[in-house]
């Protein structure tokens, strides 16, 4: 199932800078197994964001949507 992901966090600091805001967005080829897992990761560990990516070192507030998109049978 192709969906798309959207990282939003908010009061940054990224490799000693501050940033107000940052929002990630992008589209993957998933199942509902691996969203659930991802869903679940996210909720349950602490400083999920930090420990992922390199070069964060804080984080405020943080959002993580996953949108369903339709697939169509029209060619690009």
């Amino acid at each position: 199932m192709k969906v798309k992901f959207v990282l939003t966090m908010d009061d940054v600091v990224l490799e000693d800078r501050t940033i107000d805001q940052v929002v990630l967005d992008w589209v993957s080829d998933v199942d509902q197994q691996e969203i659930m897992e991802v869903s679940h990761r996210w909720i349950t560990t602490q400083n999920f964001l930090t420990r992922r990516m390199v070069g964060l070192n804080r984080v405020g507030e943080s959002s993580l949507t996953i949108e369903p998109l339709e697939e169509t049978d029209a060619p690009f």
